[in-house]
């Protein structure tokens, strides 16, 4: 009874709940066993029958529960790692509450009284349940042990295994929420718990990284070093792609007239830190497991990116975002990604709020000023927070935006009382764009400025009211165009010497160190060498979707036999300078060999 709970509490669906215990190819009744020996176990550890029950139900029930409301507000799974950011979700509580009061109560009342009813279910064994005795706790222990190690061995699924196949369990990490429908939570969860490890892909060594061709540019700097400001704007998206609504007035009419292209965000509704990580690195999410967060996993050491490139050249290198410094652990993050200098909320200037969250004019006020004043020239890397989901009605209370349904779409009130919300934080940012666009019209300096939304907002019931999606999410797998559709933002790459840079199709984050430095006259083996090369075949690197530069489509590339030498290429630099021996630094990223990296290390 309690895995069938566990699965129904997940899926949310009684049908597909018994349909998972009924088909032979589900391993529905191999997961029964597995509990049914964990409990066995640990009533053996306890010293008595249901105590394992006690211990087990409610965390697993909890953690089902939790998968159940990320998959509706995010489109994926619960994954383990996901355990390392349950401090994030904690500081963005009063967001969601914000928006349902009666679900914040329920959250507070909840653990309140499951913490009474586990007291009293404890002391009513402790009374009626009679001790099991040493000899039968230990025998239990023999029987159990070797049978769950056995079990735990076949979660490594970066092997095969006959047994786990006769079991119907079948890994499809490629594929995570495909994974958990054909596994089940608890199975598909144990198989994500080795996605720490990452290993090397196929064919990776010294001599695969020799043969990939050498870039034709070095590293070269103009004689007048250009500012670089990048701003990542928390969910800026252009609402008015929504079907059959009408916002007026146009809330982002400057990025709309400076608008370079779009971002392919290899996120929808959330998971920022995975945006910048592409965007600074110029590394793709693609080879990494579904699900991972490379802030909070993967970078324990430095690692190439702008900031580090930049650095080595001169330059003050300063990420800023008003928010914690730990959240998405950024704080170590930007060490190792060699800024010299990370201001967040309690280390900022200018910290003025709009709504519940430091506005993004408080943000821009920080850029002008540091700008200002910087000796040296300066790589800024800003990430807003002022337009963070959930966007409750009357968010600002000074909303100056109609929102109005046509051709027979209507929508709820409340659909539109968020759009307003939501609308009025794009307004705010896009206005914010202009001021900084005409700030630094002004500056002798030459200044670069890419501005970028990370991903679609997480809108949720709104999407589904207009038509735009079939749930309140996009899903991971679709087709091209509607992939398009559900995870591109806008893009502005400009300069104060040059204007916009346009022309530009939709795409992934790892592209944009690319053409920033290609405006700002800069050039490297990597960022605009390789990466130069990568682009004149793809502009668009996600797990499941390769577009290249003729927007021709490649759906599931990565489980085919043979990859196309460039995304393989890709592959093997990117595994080589974040797992591997780093043989590609002396001559992709030579600004990591030496006295930098060394002293970092």
């Amino acid at each position: 009874m309690l895995v069938f709970a566990i699965e129904w509490v997940f899926r949310g669906d009684l049908g597909s709940t018994v349909a998972f215990f009924m088909q032979t190819n589900k391993p529905g009744w191999t997961t029964i066993l597995v509990f049914a020996l964990v409990l066995y176990g640990l009533d053996a550890i306890a010293g008595r029958n249901w105590l394992g029950m006690l211990i087990v139900a409610p965390v697993t029930l909890a953690l089902a529960f939790i998968g159940y409301q990320k998959s509706l507000y995010l489109g994926d799974p619960l994954f383990p790692t996901d355990i390392l950011f349950a401090r994030q979700i904690f500081e963005l509580l009063p967001l969601l509450i914000g928006e349902r009061p009666w679900a914040g109560m329920a959250l507070a009342i909840a653990p309140v009284l499951a913490m009474a009813a586990l007291f009293y279910i404890w002391r009513f064994i402790r009374l009626h349940v009679p001790r099991i005795g040493y000899k039968g706790r230990i025998i239990r222990l023999i029987l159990v042990l070797p049978m769950l190690a056995f079990f735990a061995s076949l979660m490594d699924y970066g092997t095969f295994s006959w047994t786990r196949d006769r079991l119907q369990i079948i890994p499809m990490m490629w594929d995570q929420k495909e994974n958990y429908a054909s596994n089940g939570f608890t199975l598909a969860f144990a198989l994500n718990v080795p996605m720490a490890h990452v290993s090397a892909p196929n064919g990776y060594s010294a001599k695969a990284i020799e043969s990939i061709a050498r870039p034709e540019v070095n590293t070269a700097l103009p004689d007048d070093y250009p500012d670089i400001i990048m701003v990542m704007s928390e969910s800026f998206w252009d609402a008015g792609k929504l079907p059959g609504i009408t916002i007026t007035p146009d809330p982002i009419s400057s990025t709309r007239r400076l608008q370079s292209g779009e971002v392919f965000s290899p996120e929808f509704g959330g998971m920022t830190a995975n945006v910048e990580f592409e965007a600074l690195t110029g590394f793709s999410n693609a080879f990494l497991p579904a699900g991972s967060i490379p802030y909070q996993q993967y970078i324990r050491k430095p690692l190439p990116s702008l900031a580090s490139f930049l650095g080595s050249q001169g330059y003050q290198t300063l990420a800023l975002h008003p928010g914690t410094d730990w959240f998405w652990n950024r704080n170590n993050a930007y060490k190792a990604l060699g800024f010299d200098e990370f201001r967040f909320d309690k280390t900022m200037a200018h910290t003025q709020k709009r709504g519940k969250l430091v506005s993004d004019t408080a943000m821009t006020d920080e850029i002008i000023s540091t700008a200002d004043i910087a000796k040296n020239p300066l790589f800024l890397f800003a990430v807003s927070l002022q337009n963070h989901g959930p966007y409750e009605a009357n968010r600002y209370g000074d909303a100056a935006f109609d929102v109005q349904a046509h051709n027979h779409n209507a929508i709820s009130d409340r659909a539109r009382a968020s759009l307003a919300s939501y609308a009025q934080g794009a307004a705010d940012a896009d206005h914010e764009l202009q001021r900084l666009i005409d700030w630094a019209q002004k500056r002798e300096r030459p200044t670069i400025i890419a501005f970028f939304g990370d991903h679609l907002p997480p809108l949720g019931p709104t999407y589904v009211e207009t038509g735009f999606l079939k749930t309140n999410v996009a899903p991971r797998k679709d087709t091209p165009q509607n992939m398009l559709q559900n995870r591109s933002t806008p893009l502005v790459i400009w300069s104060n010497r040059s204007g916009s840079a346009d022309d530009m199709d939709a795409l992934s984050p790892a592209f944009l160190p690319l053409h920033v430095l290609k405006l700002a006259g800069i050039s490297h083996p990597y960022y605009t060498g390789f990466l130069g090369d990568l682009y004149r075949h793809y502009h668009v690197v996600e797990r499941s979707l390769l577009l290249s530069d003729t927007q021709e489509a490649t759906t599931d590339w990565a489980q085919a036999k043979h990859i196309a030498p460039p995304i393989r290429n890709f592959h093997h630099l990117q595994y080589d300078m974040m797992f591997g021996k780093q043989y590609a630094a002396p001559v992709f990223f030579p600004e990591t060999v030496g006295d930098r990296i060394a002293s970092a290390n």
